[in-house]
């Protein structure tokens, strides 16, 4: 039978991704957040473990090359996948949040300019407050668009708000406060329900 496959997604949120798994009774020999490798298997190969970029774990599931995959709303978000979230498990909490440079309050009579590597997320936040955006697609630095009149503001993942403070942005508003979730495949689900709700379960254990 094919092994349950797991999407990862790389970076920050990996270790600790990881560590659930490690304490969820999931082992994956090799395992490790800085390795190369891009698959690992379980001892008897019942599982696999598969390493994606963020943005890409919701296509995976969503097509079925994964079953279940662990990463942050802001990527389901995002691709707009049709997957179904079974458990958000509490880790790397951050929220998506509007900001501009210092003083400089949200317009909402005109059209404004919105610099982000999330457009879909700010046109769906803006169009249910009927605010018409021009949106810039970036794929980093979003923080220098306003300084330097590319944008009026930006949407942007924010954790410690540290790295706004420092390039003289404030935060204008909250849209919404997100997390790593795990999400599952819907024929999957249907076709393989005993092995994914197992695996579902054994971190819905550990989850705080």
């Amino acid at each position: 039978m094919q092994p349950v496959t797991i999407a990862l997604a790389k970076g920050r949120p990996a270790k600790q991704t990881i560590k659930l798994l490690q304490a969820a009774g999931l082992t994956f020999e090799e395992l490790d957040a800085s390795s190369r490798k891009l698959v690992f298997y379980n001892e008897d190969q019942s599982v696999r473990v598969i390493f994606l970029k963020g943005m890409d774990v919701p296509i995976y599931v969503e097509k079925g090359a994964a079953d279940i995959g662990i990463v942050g709303k802001d990527n389901i978000i995002e691709s707009q996948a049709e997957v179904y979230e079974l458990l958000d498990l509490g880790i790397g909490k951050c929220k998506f949040s509007i900001a501009a440079k210092q003083g400089v309050s949200l317009s909402t009579d005109k059209e404004i300019t919105i610099a982000t590597k999330y457009p879909i997320v700010a046109k769906r936040y803006f169009g249910q407050k009927n605010q018409l955006i021009d949106v810039v697609k970036l794929n980093g630095s979003v923080e220098l668009a306003p300084l330097i009149g590319l944008a009026d503001y930006i949407v942007d993942i924010v954790e410690t708000g540290n790295t706004l403070r420092e390039n003289g942005l404030e935060i204008l508003e909250d849209i919404e406060t997100i997390s790593t979730k795990a999400i599952v495949n819907k024929a999957s689900f249907a076709t393989r329900s005993t092995e994914i709700q197992r695996i579902i379960n054994q971190l819905s254990t550990v989850v705080g």
